[in-house]
């Protein structure tokens, strides 16, 4: 059997990609075929940085390309800017001819704000721990202390103290743990409370994400937002257009029906909602609330975080690798989130480009 270029399109027209349901062809996910005689060398472009099914791809395409005539196949990957150089998912193709340009951030990918209904939840806790999971599956990540009124990161990545440096009167983030992080807690004395109305504290999170800091290409950047639905969160969504919004919670009612507020809270100023985090699950305060309340709402669950004493103890010392080093039942529980999310990542940037049939 002789291997076309016309063969090779076929043969991966019956490969569909495992979350969208739909062929790579269709999806215009195949960027690019090379044939050597018997060689074929294929490239697809992801929808997501970190993607949760490139073994399958990988696995589907291999079969597929052999059963059109190929001996060698070399699957490669890319994954190009569709998270904040787009719009919020449009609801159908005359809409997605309607997008325009992101121009606030456009070297990053994905935006991604991880809020919660109250405090105390562990939502930096979730926040640091998806940046340095992400990181780890092989993304450029950039993490955003938002919660101007609490910020935890300097404790959490374990640069409490340290001043960042300054370029052009441009803040460099920090590049600690594998990742570019800002946060305002090393902006002002330690200790000293933010006590701020609404416009002064719009200001600072504006100057802090886009017009004092010099943030690097990034394929995602998680933001930290302030527990509530107050300022911080609508100056996000007005600011950028998110890819979306994780919400954590812990299991108990009184948690979840303030999540349940800080998803409406997001849905309202157009922020899809990536799904629900069920953080501390287990021993007094339940277990299973989140997933619950998530289903209940047509929402995704991303995964739960069980009550772990190393959780708490790296998050104090400012080891977050160590959350994936040491106990495996923490550490699977860890990648599951940080999988799941990249796929619903990759589902919601799917969603905002037009669908092309052919190649």
């Amino acid at each position: 059997m002789s291997l076309t270029r016309e063969s090779a399109l076929n043969a991966l027209r019956t490969v569909k990609d495992p979350e969208l349901h739909k062929d790579l062809v269709t999806l215009n996910m195949v960027k690019e075929i090379r044939i050597d005689a018997t060689a074929i060398d294929v490239t697809i472009e992801l929808t997501s940085p970190v993607s949760p099914t490139k073994d399958i791809i990988v696995r589907d395409v291999t079969n597929a390309l052999r059963g059109a005539g190929a001996v060698d196949v070399k699957v490669n990957f890319s994954s190009q800017a569709r998270g904040t150089g787009q719009q919020n998912a449009p609801q159908n193709a005359q809409q997605n001819a309607q997008k325009t340009p992101q121009k606030n951030l456009p070297q990053v990918k994905n935006v991604i704000a991880v809020g919660a209904g109250k405090g105390g939840v562990g939502k930096s806790t979730v926040a640091v721990n998806l940046a340095v999971g992400l990181q780890r599956a092989g993304a450029t990540v950039g993490l955003m202390d938002g919660d101007i009124y609490g910020p935890s990161l300097p404790t959490m990545l374990g640069i409490k103290g340290s001043v960042p440096k300054v370029n052009a009167n441009k803040i460099l983030p920090f590049h600690v743990h594998g990742i570019h992080a800002v946060t305002i807690g090393a902006l002002v004395e330690p200790d000293k409370p933010l006590i701020w109305r609404g416009p002064m504290a719009h200001g600072a999170f504006k100057q802090l994400l886009l017009d004092n800091t010099d943030w690097p290409a990034l394929d995602y950047l998680i933001v930290d937002l302030p527990p509530g639905t107050g300022d911080v969160s609508l100056t996000l969504c007005q600011l950028l257009q998110l890819t979306g919004a994780v919400v954590v919670a812990t299991p108990q009612q009184v948690a979840l029906d303030d999540a349940i507020r800080a998803v409406r809270m997001f849905q309202q100023l157009g922020a899809p909602i990536l799904g629900m985090i069920e953080n501390m699950s287990g021993d007094i305060f339940g277990r299973g609330g989140a997933e619950e309340a998530a289903a209940a709402n047509g929402l995704a669950f991303l995964g739960r975080i069980d009550l772990h004493t190393e959780l708490r103890i790296n998050s104090d010392a400012g080891r977050p690798h160590s959350n994936y080093e040491t106990n495996p039942v923490l550490k699977a529980s860890l990648e599951h989130i940080v999988s799941t999310l990249a796929g619903e990542v990759s589902k919601r940037n799917m969603m905002s480009l037009p669908v092309i049939e052919g190649f």
